[in-house]
C-alpha cells in the first residue's frame, strides 16, 4: 500500500516525464484538455553534471564582469591585508614583547608597541573595508545575475510548446521560479565571495607558513589531504541528498498548488481527509529528505573542525619543541600557531557552506533543465498572408498526443468563411483536440490542414493565432480592471469598443452594477465574479478580437440555461461574418450550425445540418432524444 502510493504520488507530481499513455490523453487539474505528454523534463536522481552548471552559473556573472574583478580584487586585499597583520605580530612580539633589558629601554619599548599596534590597525581597518567592498558588490552582481535568470526563465517559458505546460504541475514550474532560483542567490549573495576569498587565504597562509618555518608549514600540508578526503566524501554523498530535497520540494509544491486551486472540488467530495493524508505522506518525504541534506552538510563542519584542532595540536607541540631545541623565536611560533587556525578557518567555513552550494546546484540543474526544453520551432517556409479570410479544410488528419497512441483517425471536413461548424461526442471523443490542432498548439502526424488554401505549418504561429479567438471551458481572467480584460483580446480597442463588447456578450449590464463598473478591478482570477460572469467576460474578450476564425470550447458550458438563452443572441452577432468552431454538450447551441460532426473514438462517424441528422436516426439523435427527456 505504501509503495503503491509513493508510485502513485511521484508519478503525479513529481515526474510526469514517467506517465504512460493509455490511449486516452490525461487531464490535469485545473487545466481541461491539456494532454499529459511524454519526455518533458526527466527525473532528478543525482546531478546529471556539476562541473556543466557551475559553468552555466558562471556565465550569467560573466555580464558583471568589471564589477566581479573589483570584488576579486577586493578579496585578495582583504585576505593579504589579514594575513599581513597578522604577520606583524612577529616582530612586535620579538622586538618590544620578548626583548633584551640591555639593548632596549622601556620607553622606547611602549612607543614602538604604540606604534606596531597603530599599523595593525590601519592594516586591519583596510581588511575590514575591503571585506565590505567586496560582499557589497556581489550583492550587486548576484542580484543581477538573478534577475536575467528570471528574465531568461520566463522569457523561455513564452517559447515553449503548450505540451510542455500539459506535461509539469503548475506548481512545480513556479517552485523552479521560486525556491530553486532563490537557493542559487542564496549562494551568490555570500557563498561564491567566501569560496574565492578562502582559496586565496589558503594559499596566501601556505606560503606564509613556510617562509615563516618549512617544518610546521608542512604538517599544515599533510593535514590538507584528510580534510579533502573527509570534505570529499561527504560532499559526494550530500549532492544526491540535497537534489532530491528540492525534487520534493517541487513535489509538495504541486500538490499544494493543485488541492489548493481546486478546493471547491475537495470539498464538494469530502476529500479534505485524503487531502491532509496525501499532503503528510509528501511532507513527511520532503522531512526526511531535508534531514538526510542537511546532516550531511552539519556533519562536515564538525568533521573538518575536529581535525583542524588535530592539526593546531600538532602544529603548537612540534612548534614549542622547536623553539626549546633549535632556537624558533616566539613570534614565529605564535604566528604559525595562529596561522594554522587561520589556515583551517576557510576550509570550515566552505565546508559550513556546502548545503548552500548542494542546493544551489540542485536548484540551477533545475532551471536550466526548464531553460533546455525544445522550443516551438520557427517555420523554415512560411508564406505572408495579407489577411486569412477563414476558408479551414482538414484532410485525412491523424494525430496522437504520443506517437503510439493515435487520438484522431482520418479526419476530413472543411469550412468556408462564415459557417458554423460544431462537434459533439462524448468526453475524450477528440473534439478539443481538432481545435489544438487548428491553433498549432501541436502539429499533425498526418494529412493536411490548410487555411485559405495555405497549409497551416507555413503560416507563421504568431500570425496564424492572431487570427483566431478563442473561449475555451476554463476561465481565465488577470489582475485588472474588467476593461483591462476585455481589452485584452485585442489592445488597441478604445472604451467604446470595449463596451461595445460587453453589449455583444450580454455582459455590460452586470458590469455597470458592478461597484466601479469597468474599472472594478479583479483579483485571484475574478473570485469576485460568479462563474458565469466570468465566462462572459472570456467571451466579450473574444467579441473584441477582429480575429476571423473563433473557437468556443464548451464556451456556455459555465452559464445557466436562462443566460445561456440571453446571450444567443449577442453570440450570432459575435459569429457573424466569422468562421465559427463550436465544441458543446448543449445540443441547443449547435442547432443552427452549418455542419455538425458527431466524434467517436476520434472518427468522424455522423454529420450533417441538425435536421439531417435527426432524420438519420443515429448517435446525434439519441443524444439529443436523451436531453429531450432530460428537459
Amino acid at each position: 500500500m505504501e509503495q503503491t502510493r509513493q508510485e502513485r504520488l511521484t508519478k503525479k507530481y513529481g515526474n510526469y516525464s514517467s506517465k504512460e499513455s493509455s490511449g486516452k490523453p490525461s487531464i490535469s487539474i485545473g487545466r481541461g484538455g491539456g494532454p499529459m505528454a511524454k519526455g518533458a523534463m526527466g527525473k532528478s536522481g543525482k546531478p546529471k553534471n556539476a562541473i556543466k552548471t557551475i559553468g552555466k552559473l558562471l556565465r550569467y556573472l560573466s555580464g558583471e564582469k568589471k564589477l566581479l574583478i573589483i570584488a576579486i580584487i577586493s578579496a585578495i586585499a582583504h585576505t593579504l591585508s589579514t594575513l599581513a597583520a597578522s604577520y606583524m605580530l612577529r616582530p612586535i612580539m620579538n622586538t618590544f614583547l620578548y626583548y633584551d633589558p640591555k639593548e632596549t629601554d622601556l620607553t622606547d619599548r611602549i612607543t614602538g608597541l604604540i606604534w606596531g599596534i597603530v599599523a595593525m590597525a590601519v592594516v586591519y581597518g583596510v581588511s575590514v573595508f575591503t571585506q565590505w567592498l567586496q560582499q557589497r558588490i556581489m550583492l550587486t552582481v548576484s542580484q543581477r545575475a538573478l534577475r536575467q535568470m528570471r528574465r531568461d526563465l520566463y522569457n523561455k517559458l513564452q517559447r515553449l510548446p503548450i505540451r510542455f505546460f500539459d506535461s509539469n504541475s503548475t506548481g512545480d514550474i513556479m517552485s523552479r521560479f521560486s525556491n530553486d532560483v532563490d537557493a542559487v542567490g542564496e549562494m551568490l549573495n555570500t557563498t561564491l565571495i567566501q569560496i574565492i576569498s578562502g582559496a586565496i587565504t589558503i594559499v596566501g597562509t601556505i606560503i606564509l607558513m613556510i617562509y615563516t618555518n618549512w617544518i610546521l608549514g608542512l604538517i599544515t600540508l599533510i593535514m590538507t589531504p584528510l580534510l579533502t578526503l573527509a570534505s570529499k566524501a561527504i560532499l559526494k554523498y550530500g549532492r544526491s541528498a540535497y537534489v532530491k530535497q528540492q525534487k520534493n520540494l517541487g513535489m509538495l509544491n504541486g500538490f499544494s498548488e493543485e488541492t489548493i486551486s481546486g478546493q471547491k472540488v475537495v470539498k464538494v467530495f469530502t476529500r479534505e481527509n485524503i487531502a491532509v493524508e496525501e499532503f503528510e505522506y509528501l511532507n513527511d518525504q520532503l522531512c526526511k529528505s531535508q534531514i538526510k541534506a542537511q546532516f550531511c552538510s552539519g556533519i562536515m563542519g564538525p568533521v573538518t573542525h575536529q581535525l583542524c584542532n588535530v592539526s593546531y595540536a600538532i602544529t603548537a607541540c612540534v612548534g614549542a619543541i622547536l623553539v626549546v631545541k633549535r632556537g624558533f623565536d616566539i613570534g614565529g611560533l605564535t604566528i604559525s600557531v595562529n596561522y594554522t587556525r587561520t589556515f583551517n578557518r576557510p576550509i570550515n567555513e566552505i565546508s559550513m557552506q556546502m548545503n548552500t552550494v548542494f542546493s544551489a546546484l540542485a536548484g540551477a540543474e533545475r532551471v536550466f533543465e526548464v531553460m533546455a526544453q525544445e522550443e516551438e520551432q520557427d517555420d523554415e517556409k512560411t508564406q505572408v498572408l495579407d489577411s486569412i479570410k477563414g476558408h479551414v479544410v482538414l484532410d485525412n488528419v491523424s494525430f496522437g498526443y504520443t506517437p503510439d497512441v493515435t487520438v484522431l483517425h482520418n479526419i476530413s471536413l472543411y469550412a468556408k468563411p462564415g459557417q458554423k461548424i460544431a462537434f459533439v461526442g462524448s468526453t475524450g471523443a477528440g473534439k478539443t483536440t481538432v481545435t489544438n490542432l487548428l491553433s498549432r498548439f501541436y502539429d499533425i502526424a498526418e494529412g493536411t490542414i490548410t487555411i485559405d488554401g495555405v497549409p497551416i505549418e507555413q503560416i507563421d504561429r504568431s500570425f496564424l493565432r492572431s487570427n483566431i479567438a478563442m473561449v475555451l471551458q476554463d476561465t481565465h481572467l488577470f489582475t485588472g480592471t474588467v476593461m483591462e480584460n476585455i481589452r485584452y483580446g485585442r489592445l488597441e480597442a478604445t472604451d467604446e469598443e470595449v463596451i461595445e463588447a460587453a453589449k455583444v456578450a450580454s455582459a455590460h449590464s452586470f458590469i455597470v452594477n458592478l461597484e466601479n463598473g469597468y474599472d472594478t478591478v479583479l483579483e485571484n482570477d475574478g473570485a469576485n465574479l460568479s462563474q458565469g460572469q466570468r465566462q462572459l467576460l472570456n467571451i466579450a474578450r473574444a467579441a473584441i478580437s477582429k480575429a476571423p476564425i473563433l473557437i468556443l470550447d464548451e464556451a456556455t458550458s459555465s452559464v445557466d440555461t436562462r443566460t445561456e438563452r440571453h446571450i444567443e443572441e449577442g453570440m450570432d452577432a459575435l459569429m457573424e461574418n466569422r468562421t465559427t468552431f463550436v465544441i458543446a454538450h448543449r445540443l441547443s447551441t449547435v442547432r443552427k450550425s452549418n455542419a455538425i460532426m458527431v466524434l467517436e473514438k476520434g472518427r468522424i462517424i455522423e454529420r450533417g445540418t441538425h435536421d439531417e441528422l435527426i432524420e438519420m436516426g443515429g448517435r446525434y439523435a439519441d443524444l439529443y432524444h436523451e436531453i429531450a427527456e432530460l428537459d
